[in-house]
């Protein structure tokens, strides 16, 4: 069990640390990983690690933050929140399993993509329903909201992104709460997740400029790639 917790403090730091540098990856990173330890960490504790980092995040890139853009994205996040709870009422852990490897390779396939979208009201509202819907059902809820604002200044994605996280874990965390996968026992074990979650953005406020922003994102990707097929394996395990 020591090593399980350990383990998994040691996904959430070095995923809290990519999000901290490009904007996103904890979920993406660290959920088809955490899966395995313990599908009790998937979604709520993720969640929670990602308010956390978003909380942070916002606080720091608070004055790029553009508010009335954001509104079309979270809009549309609300009712993406009610599917993606919905999907988890109906769904067995198996099942799930292979749902976060779809969600994973999907998330990583728009990443490398050259579809280029701009923040218009419509594209936000869509993005934020799709954050919402796999936001809630498998922590990852980055990548639509992501690829809507990759073409736009780097403070302005840490700052937009982290602004939205905070609003919508807080109705991931409602939602889930509402269909009874987020209580004392989901709590208890995302304790030791939350200072692994600030260590990380600790070292990427102090590194982060250190390091490549394309040899990061790279090995973000391949180690999602690894991790998503390894959950979509385990379905037919």
């Amino acid at each position: 069990m020591e090593i399980e917790i350990a383990l998994a403090i040691l996904v959430i730091l070095v995923g809290s640390f990519v999000q901290s540098s490009i904007g996103f990856g904890l979920a993406i990173i660290s959920a088809p990983i955490l899966f395995f330890i313990d599908p009790l960490y998937v979604p709520a504790p993720i969640t929670v690690s990602a308010l956390t980092l978003s909380i942070a995040n916002s606080y720091r890139h608070w004055g790029s933050i553009s508010f009335a853009e954001l509104k079309y994205a979270i809009v549309g996040r609300i009712p993406g929140t009610v599917a993606g709870g919905l999907l988890l009422v109906v769904i067995d852990q198996k099942v799930l399993a292979l749902w976060l490897g779809i969600t994973v390779l999907v998330a990583v396939s728009l990443s490398m993509s050259r579809i280029v979208f701009r923040p218009t009201k419509k594209a936000l509202f869509t993005a934020g329903f799709l954050s919402g819907f796999m936001g809630t059902s498998s922590s990852i809820g980055g990548p639509p909201m992501a690829l809507v604002m990759q073409h736009e200044e780097n403070d302005y994605i840490r700052a937009n992104l982290a602004a939205f996280f905070v609003v919508s874990c807080l109705m991931s965390l409602v939602m889930l709460f509402s269909i009874d996968r987020f209580g004392v026992e989901e709590i208890i074990i995302s304790l030791p997740l939350m200072p692994a979650t600030i260590a990380g953005y600790w070292i990427a406020m102090r590194t982060a400029r250190l390091i490549s922003h394309d040899n990061l994102r790279r090995f973000s990707l391949g180690l999602c790639v690894f991790a998503g097929s390894g959950a979509i394996a385990s379905y037919w395990i």
